[in-house]
């Protein structure tokens, strides 16, 4: 028992069992490398972002071009909110990609309960609906979509650029795969103890479906914040525009950009997109990694 004891001891505090306690909690050190290189490589593009910034003009156009600002100046972020009414239209964007985002939560998701756990009459036909939606480009749909609101009367207003993205076929199709993953046992309970369908989806599903909703309210979040074309073209007066227009239109001169300005607008809108994905960012991985396995 003794030798026994003794060679477990000596197994336990080799350089062996070292290496393999590490190699558990951190994986394959290897790993690491290549990793690191891929994520310095899709942070260039923001470091040169964020640098150019604080650049002058003429600094930016210089050739080659250097990463770091020899003559660090803010004025790019003083003509920035000086031209700009930057309290408006961060007002509208966050507006506009909030209720955009609660739309879609509570839309895809209610339809993706009913494509995944009710039964009717064709169900299977308007999921092959939603799927094939899926494939067709955006721009193929933008011109009748402006019509429709154009006869509306919504263009040049915030519902204009809320009512048509209330809810898309991607949050459909993403709720209905990660409700469809749900016991159904839980759902037969909840009918057997008198619950209706809308008191299963809000005390049952909704609860359930945390990480699904945190990824679809990042996707849809940042498409919203982002989007530029169809607020160009609805919004037709600067009461109504978003961010990424009124940048656009600031930082575009007759002759040439100012790149300097257009560098310090961009950081500026990335920062609500950042907070966002920091504060559900666990959920969002969650999400994505448990979607449609079954």
């Amino acid at each position: 028992m003794a030798t026994t004891t003794l060679t477990d001891t000596r197994l336990t505090d080799s350089p062996l069992a070292g290496r393999r306690r590490v190699r558990q909690r951190w994986g394959n050190p290897w790993l690491y490398l290549p990793l690191t290189g891929a994520l310095f490589i899709m942070l260039v593009p923001f470091l040169w972002m964020l640098s150019g910034s604080f650049k002058p003009e003429a600094d930016i156009r210089k050739v080659p071009p250097g990463l770091v600002p020899t003559d660090p100046t803010t004025a790019n972020y003083a003509e920035l909110f000086d031209n700009l009414d930057f309290v408006g239209m961060f007002t509208n964007s966050l507006l506009v990609a909030l209720a955009v985002t609660a739309g879609n939560l509570l839309f895809c998701s209610m339809l993706g309960y009913a494509l995944a756990k009710l039964e009717f009459r064709g169900r299977k036909a308007v999921f092959t609906l939603v799927l094939a939606t899926l494939m067709v480009p955006g721009l193929v749909t933008f011109v009748p979509l402006y019509v429709l609101t154009t006869n509306l009367g919504l263009t040049d207003s915030l519902l204009g650029l809320i009512l048509p993205f209330l809810a898309g076929p991607f949050g459909v199709f993403l709720m209905r795969q990660f409700i469809g993953s749900l016991p159904d046992e839980l759902i037969d309970a909840a009918r057997i103890d008198g619950c209706g369908e809308i008191a299963i989806f809000r005390r049952i599903i909704l609860p359930m479906t945390k990480p699904a909703l945190a990824t679809l309210g990042i996707i849809t979040f940042l498409g919203s914040w982002n989007n530029f074309l169809w607020p160009l073209v609805v919004a037709q007066n600067e009461d109504q525009y978003t961010l990424p227009v009124g940048l656009a239109l600031v930082s575009s001169g007759q002759d040439f950009t100012r790149y300097g300005v257009l560098l310090a607008g961009a950081a500026v809108v990335l920062v609500p997109v950042l907070v966002v994905f920091l504060l559900f960012q666990r959920h969002f991985v969650a999400g994505i990694a448990t979607t449609g396995l079954k």
